[in-house]
């Protein structure tokens, strides 16, 4: 027998491995190979149609697929401000990926800035289609000033998913102690002390003797514990024990 024509009955599906006209000996076989394209989401179905001079002149087959549509990848939110944030701490903001169409498959996370990164996923990742996976987004600014920086995700998604993040690092406070104290009698002057820890050792923080009953110290750090004492000196010299110690807490930042 010679198959002479074959033919498909829908753009979805095309014939692969056949030269016509093909002679076919008795006993003999042909292979070929049906392609599925689908053209749009959903089910789609077809015939192939195989014409020859065989007895039965015309053969039928049925074919019959779903296309699905192409995942799709999207961020929520599009964007995310931080406000502001004191230079050397941290914010987080919570953030969420979402596909759609298909299942998406995600191997990376780059953001353009690194006061700024992400956390709460491991790549790589898939989400199936109508789910969501959510994730922490964090802002560490550096330094005084705004800052800028945009999440991208890579992805097997037709389309491209991205976040733009701003924020901006706001100078810590500089915090100080003001200390006073009583007039002692017959005295030139103070010396003021101060420890890390209660009871000393303590350390001279004033340059020069200081003739005044107050000072203020302005090289204390946030979230820190000092502890002070003075002295009095006399006119020859003569220097007095420590004064009761008072203790001052630092606030954070």
């Amino acid at each position: 027998m010679t198959i002479a024509q074959a033919t498909t009955t829908s753009n979805s599906f095309t014939l692969n491995g056949l030269t016509l006209p093909v002679p076919l000996a008795a006993g003999h076989s042909v292979t070929f190979s049906v392609i599925f394209a689908p053209l749009s989401a959903g089910s789609a179905s077809g015939n192939i149609s195989i014409s020859s001079d065989a007895s039965t002149p015309t053969l039928t087959m049925s074919l019959v697929g779903t296309g699905t549509a192409p995942g799709q990848l999207a961020v929520s939110p599009v964007s995310r401000d931080f406000g502001s944030v004191t230079v050397g701490t941290s914010k987080v903001q919570p953030g969420k990926l979402i596909a759609s169409g298909s299942s998406v498959t995600l191997s990376s996370a780059i953001v353009t800035d690194s006061e700024f990164s992400i956390s709460g996923i491991a790549f790589p990742l898939t989400i199936a289609t109508g789910q969501s996976i959510p994730f922490t987004l964090n802002f560490v600014p550096r330094a005084a000033g705004t800052a800028a920086a945009t999440l991208s995700f890579a992805s097997d998604a037709t389309n491209s998913a991205a976040e733009n993040l701003t924020g901006t690092g706001v100078a810590p406070p500089q915090h100080s102690v003001n200390l006073s104290w009583d007039t002692a009698p017959t005295v030139v002057g103070y010396n003021v002390y101060r420890g890390s820890q209660a009871g000393g050792p303590y350390s001279k923080i004033n340059p020069v003797l200081d003739a005044s009953t107050t000072y203020t110290d302005s090289s204390v750090q946030g979230g820190q514990n000092y502890y002070y004492v003075t002295t009095s000196v006399d006119s020859s010299g003569a220097q007095s024990t420590y004064s009761n110690e008072i203790r001052a807490a630092i606030p954070t930042p």
